[in-house]
């Protein structure tokens, strides 16, 4: 009888423990950061209508020696594209000067802005399980 619960037990724990590392994640390196200065606002974005309008789980991240860097995990699997912009001033706004960015702004893929913000279309990729690596250059 001690031998069973024991199984049991070990099972139950490992179906735990695989439950709890569903889903995928996204590792992002943000580069060419101009100064430390306040932070970086991570967003990754997991549909085309909510691109630039509101982040699936926004992170914050640490500017240290012109880089950043910042995870989200558990994700579900679906496409997502991310947005970061250097929040210099700490207010928690992309500050702008009729409409164009006056903080640095960057996306997955690498995505450049022109003539307006990038496109959900350039900068989406798939997460689907395992970690997903960005590598962005403001």
């Amino acid at each position: 009888m001690i031998h069973l619960a024991r199984i049991l037990l070990l099972l139950l724990v490992t179906v735990i423990a695989q439950a709890q590392e569903e889903g995928g994640a996204i590792e992002v390196k943000i580069l060419q950061i101009e100064n430390a200065k306040g932070q970086m606002l991570i967003g990754p974005y997991d549909s085309e209508e909510s691109w630039l309008k509101k982040p699936a789980k926004g992170v914050f991240g640490k500017i240290i020696d012109g880089q950043s860097e910042a995870n989200s995990t558990n994700l579900p699997d679906s496409t997502y594209a991310i947005s970061v912009y250097h929040d210099a001033d700490d207010d928690g706004e992309l500050d702008t000067l009729l409409g164009i960015p006056t903080e640095d702004t960057g996306s997955s893929n690498d995505t450049p802005a022109r003539f307006g913000p990038p496109k959900w279309e350039e900068a989406k990729f798939e997460v689907k399980g395992g970690t997903v690596k960005q590598i962005i250059n403001l």
